[in-house]
Order: structure tokens, then C-alpha cells, then sequence
């Protein structure tokens, strides 16, 4: 085999466009197939295909789970221009010379492909392959891979709504309640490009015994199906944190933000591959299980074209009013905050150092109550002399 090899000296597929890092549904793919020998050499046929398939492979147990899906399949036999062929189309290639085979193909319209993908247990793969057929010796293979990104615009009216939602969490010691942790969140849109902010509004509430830690993260969920079954993958690609919120006290985001990180876009079109992004927004509870909410996010190619400038505002403007007015939905109290808010300073200056562990990936069955600190005092009582109707008065002011 390695005497065969040593006749053939190059053997590659070249682009016509090097510098092109994605190819999109309706684009062409071209380029050449570079050929030299160090002996002569004869060639029957020189054949280039064209393959786009998904791949799906992971064990189950025992049994081993494995699907295709092609999205791709072009296949054409390549000649040399101006080169004498014999008459069965073989040509005779000489060393000292460098032979090239133009080939050229368009992708399927949109809608027939998906974007390339490479996944824990499974990919999407696009390649060109070249097989070089000679008499009397096997068939030699080369490929080169290209990349597929299909458009997606997040500029839809589905991707420019909005998403929130709320849940609440009851809390036990020892099977004793202990009060309640709830949140409230919502996102002004819920498609994003790489390198966008998502922007945040938000409401912690901790009624129980323990201090907890409001904190959001991207999350990417990877779906593969298989011989009639489903794998599911999830994986945390970044994540941002808010501050402690000690017992019978709330907490607010108004317009915090986490970065879309460098991520591949969604994919919801393949039948067997399947990613998805959710922004969940979590606190941690220790002793518990988290509380938490996924709101579901669309990660596109077409940036976000500032049609609706609701998530830029409140960016921009933080806790400015714009920003306030996005919780009218949250059912933000709009009273005047009672004595118990006063004392908020009161109770953060305590020292908590003790208590800034983050549990987060094995969480301690720490329970901490909150420490008894000492309120300013209420106004004495005093006593005022009034006459009334000529009797003395005793008032309590």
C-alpha cells in the first residue's frame, strides 16, 4: 500500500475562495482538485461528491443508538481540460506536471439545509470528497470540509416579544415550613445574536430563615433522537450573579444584563438535532433545591435591528425611569416602603462574610437564620399638661 501511495505525490481538494468561512443555502461551492505523480501513472475516472449529512451516536446500555439524516448529495465525475483520454476516458498523468479538476456545485435552496453542528453525541457535517479510481489499484480518498450557516433573522415578530414568568418555592426544616422564596423576571425579547446583551428585569422575595443568592445563566439544550430515542445534553455557557438576600428582605434587577457568549445558532429544523437556548434565572437556596425559571431564547445570525428600542432603553438607562416602568407587568409595590425597609441599611452593614460561600455545584445543608439586630428605638413617651374643660390632661405623643 505504501509502494501505491509513493506514485501518487498530491492529492487535495482546494476552494476557489480559501478566505470564505460559511457557505449559506443557494451559495455555490468551487474549487479544484490539485493531482501529481512521481511515476506514471494511469487514471480511469476522478470523481467528486458533494455530502451534507446529520449524524446521531451514543449507547444505551448495551444497545448502540444511531441515525442519519442527508442533506446533501452531489456527485459528478471531474475530466481535464485539454488532456488526451483513451477510449475508455483514462488518462495517463506524467511526473514533473500539476493537474488540476475544476468542479462546482450550488446548495439546496433555504429550508433544506441546517447549520453545521458538532455536538457531544452528534454532528452535522458538510464535506467535498475526491475519489481517484485507477486499474488494478484501490480507489484513493480526500476531503475537505466546509462550514453551513443557515440565516436565521431574530427580527420576527415572535423573536421581538417578550417572555417572562414567576415562581415561588416553599421551604422546609426538618419538615418544619419555613417560609418562601419567589421570583419574577422578564426579558423584552427573546432573539439574540452572538455577542448581544440580554437585559433583565427582575424581583427576588426571601421570606424564610436562610440567605440566598439570586444569579442567571444562558443555558444550551441539546436534543438527540436515536432508534426511536431521546438523549438530552444541557450545558451552562455563562452566568452572572446578583447579592445576597438575607431573610424577610427583596431584591431587584432592573436592567442587568449577561453577554450572548460565542455560540453556534439555534437549530429547531433538523429531525434528529436538536439546540436550544434558555436564559434561567435561579436562586440558591441552601439546604434546598434551587428555584428556577427558564425563559426560552432563539440565537440567530441576523442581528438585532433595533426595530423596538424597549431592551436598548433600559440598557442604557439602568434604574432610570424607563427602566421602572418595565415592572408595571412585575407588580412592583408602588407604596411608600414600610419601617421595616427603613432598617435595610441596618441589617447589610452587618459583617456576612461567614456567609458568602457560593454552594452552587454541591450545595451544603447550611440553614442560617437571621441574626437578631438591634432597631433604633421607638420615641419615648412624654408627658404634656393640658387643661381641658379645667381638668388636667395626660398625653401620650
Amino acid at each position: 500500500m505504501v509502494g501505491m501511495m509513493k506514485k501518487v505525490k498530491t492529492f487535495e481538494v482546494i476552494f476557489s475562495d480559501p478566505s470564505k468561512t460559511a457557505y449559506s443555502s443557494g451559495d455555490k461551492v468551487a474549487g479544484r482538485v490539485a493531482l501529481e505523480v512521481s511515476e506514471v501513472t494511469r487514471v480511469t475516472a476522478l470523481r467528486v461528491l458533494g455530502v451534507g449529512c446529520a449524524k446521531v451516536e451514543y449507547a444505551k446500555g448495551k444497545q448502540r443508538c444511531r441515525e442519519e439524516m442527508d442533506y446533501l448529495k452531489y456527485e459528478d465525475t471531474l475530466h481535464l481540460d485539454d488532456q488526451p483520454t483513451d477510449k475508455d476516458g483514462s488518462v495517463t498523468l506524467r511526473p514533473g506536471n500539476k493537474y488540476e479538476y475544476m468542479f462546482g456545485f450550488e446548495l439546496p435552496q433555504q429550508g433544506q439545509l441546517v447549520s453545521s453542528y458538532k455536538g457531544k453525541f452528534g454532528s452535522v457535517q458538510y464535506y467535498v470528497k475526491a475519489l481517484l479510481e485507477r486499474p488494478s489499484h484501490p480507489t484513493l480518498e480526500t476531503t475537505k470540509n466546509f462550514d453551513v450557516v443557515e440565516p436565521l433573522d431574530v427580527n420576527t415578530p415572535d423573536l421581538d416579544s417578550p417572555a417572562a414568568g414567576a415562581k415561588e418555592k416553599k421551604v422546609t426544616c426538618m419538615f418544619i415550613p419555613d417560609g418562601q422564596v419567589s421570583l419574577n423576571a422578564r426579558i423584552d425579547r427573546r432573539g439574540f445574536c452572538e455577542g448581544e446583551d440580554i437585559c433583565i428585569s427582575a424581583k427576588f422575595e426571601n421570606t424564610c430563615s436562610r440567605i440566598v443568592v439570586p444569579k442567571a445563566a444562558i443555558i444550551a439544550k441539546h436534543t438527540y433522537q436515536a432508534n426511536g430515542r431521546t438523549k438530552v445534553f444541557r450545558q451552562k455557557l455563562s452566568s452572572v450573579r446578583g447579592n445576597h438576600i438575607i431573610s424577610g428582605m427583596c431584591d431587584a434587577w432592573q436592567g442587568k444584563t449577561i453577554r450572548v457568549p460565542k455560540i453556534k445558532p439555534s437549530i429547531l429544523g433538523c429531525n434528529i438535532i436538536r439546540v436550544e437556548y434558555a436564559l434561567m434565572i435561579y436562586v440558591h437556596i441552601p439546604g434546598s433545591d434551587k428555584l428556577m425559571l427558564e425563559l426560552p431564547l432563539v440565537i440567530g445570525t441576523v442581528p438585532y435591528n433595533g426595530l423596538s428600542s424597549r431592551n436598548n432603553s433600559m440598557c442604557s438607562q439602568g434604574g432610570s425611569s424607563t427602566s421602572s416602568n418595565s415592572w408595571v407587568s412585575l407588580r412592583m409595590p408602588s407604596a411608600p416602603p414600610s419601617y421595616c425597609d427603613i432598617t435595610r441599611d441596618c441589617r447589610l452593614d452587618t459583617p456576612l462574610t461567614p456567609l458568602l460561600d457560593d454552594y452552587d455545584e454541591g450545595d451544603s445543608p447550611l440553614f442560617m437564620n437571621a441574626p437578631e439586630f438591634q432597631f433604633p428605638p421607638l420615641p419615648a413617651y412624654s408627658e404634656v399638661d393640658q387643661e381641658y374643660n379645667g381638668n388636667p390632661l395626660v398625653q401620650a405623643c
